[in-house]
């Protein structure tokens, strides 16, 4: 996968010359299931596997996501977290299992989907062309700190990422303006210098927008959709280098301070 774009200079302000106010780029977040790394393909056949039938996917990410606000809102923490969405999951299929019977089902779980996971062929090309253009990079993701932090570093994603903004840790998750916000404080940037990807339309695109970041919706499968005003739409991380020389004045240009 080939990347054509070289980061740019500022645009000249010669007598004659056409020159663009513009914001400079100084920071690009990612979300990273589904975004850098294919997670859904890896938890659904785990799923499947553990349960022997592939239709119970939307009723546990709806059980996940009710979960997860639990532990955003403080109220439990993501290893009984863990463990209580298996109970409650496996109780919607009919099997009541103690707490044990959860954490035997949610290792085995966890250990097969990890065996799954995998790198989008787009993310390193992506990645090394914005380390050469000067800019940094985030991960911002409403999943567990210490499960994404270990599969950024065995996917060999981590020593692309200057920081990462887990909901848990910062206490708001996306869309919530606070932890697009936070990640910006972390690379000392303002959010208009800040652009992030994600591939859900309102929890990562309109999130970021609403925050004062540049928003940009992956959409890998071309979901059709109303696109709302402000935000970006891309169908890889290949069309992102276009998007952001067309976006910013200059790239890898430091905040001001």
């Amino acid at each position: 996968m080939e990347f054509a774009f070289a980061p740019t200079e500022p645009r000249s302000a010669e007598p004659g010359l056409i020159s663009w106010d513009g914001p400079a780029l100084s920071a690009v977040f990612f979300d990273i299931d589904d975004t850098l790394i294919d997670f859904s393909s890896a938890a659904q056949q785990a799923l499947a596997t553990m349960i022997g039938r592939a239709d119970m996917w939307p009723l546990w990410e709806s059980v996940t996501e009710a979960h997860v606000a639990m532990v955003v809102a403080g109220g439990i923490d993501y290893p009984n977290m863990h463990r209580e969405r298996t109970k409650v999951f496996l109780a919607e299929l009919g099997a009541d299992v103690d707490d044990d019977g959860a954490a035997r089902f949610e290792r085995r779980r966890a250990a097969v989907m990890h065996e799954g996971f995998r790198v989008f062929d787009d993310v390193l090309p992506c990645l090394d062309w914005l380390r050469a253009a000067g800019i940094r990079i985030a991960a911002v993701t409403n999943a567990s700190g210490g499960h994404q932090r270990a599969k950024l570093e065995r996917l060999g994603l981590s020593r692309f990422i200057d920081h990462v903004a887990i909901a848990g840790e910062v206490g708001a998750a996306k869309p919530d303006p606070l932890i697009f916000h936070s990640a910006c404080a972390a690379l000392d940037c303002d959010p208009g210098q800040a652009l992030h990807v994600g591939d859900r339309l309102r929890t990562d695109a309109v999130g970021a927008r609403d925050a004062g970041l540049t928003g940009a919706w992956l959409d890998r499968v071309g979901m059709p959709t109303d696109l709302p005003s402000g935000v970006h739409v891309i169908s890889g991380l290949e069309e992102l280098p276009e998007l952001l020389v067309c976006e910013f004045a200059r790239l890898g240009a430091p905040a001001p301070r």
